[in-house]
């Protein structure tokens, strides 16, 4: 009788190894998804960063009067490490459907790198503006 209950008793330990290794198996998997989730949401708010800093640039350059400037390069500081902001216009040439040409508008184009993960990266943003004479 006693032979049964220790074989029983052995039987039980693996059973409780093999549970805890289940577990573990899981906490794992699951650390592993929120680092991935925490990683994504970081690189979600670094790129939201960079349109604003896009946007916020196109709408200075929209809202101030007379010719933007031809060529232009600023640094900016930013929580996530300096982004480069290329400006560079040139005028636009475009036309009608019936071959009039359009004049006094410039193309502009916004370019913001910066360097991730030992990485270059960059976003261009292109819009037009009319100015008169």
């Amino acid at each position: 009788m006693r032979l049964v209950n220790r074989s029983g008793r052995a039987f039980a330990l693996y059973e409780v190894l093999l549970g805890v290794t289940i577990f573990v198996v899981g906490v794992l998997a699951l650390g592993r998804s929120v680092e991935n989730c925490l990683n994504a949401s970081v690189l979600n708010a670094e790129e939201s960063r960079i349109r604003l800093i896009l946007s916020n640039r196109m709408s200075e350059i929209q809202a101030t009067p007379g010719q933007p400037d031809l060529s232009k390069e600023t640094k900016i500081n930013t929580g996530y490490g300096v982004v480069r902001l290329v400006q560079k216009t040139t005028v636009a040439t475009l036309t009608e459907d019936d071959g009039t040409e359009l004049t006094g508008i410039k193309s502009v184009v916004l370019t913001a790198e910066w360097i991730r993960s030992g990485v270059r990266q960059s976003e261009t943003l292109q819009f037009y503006v009319y100015r008169s004479g």
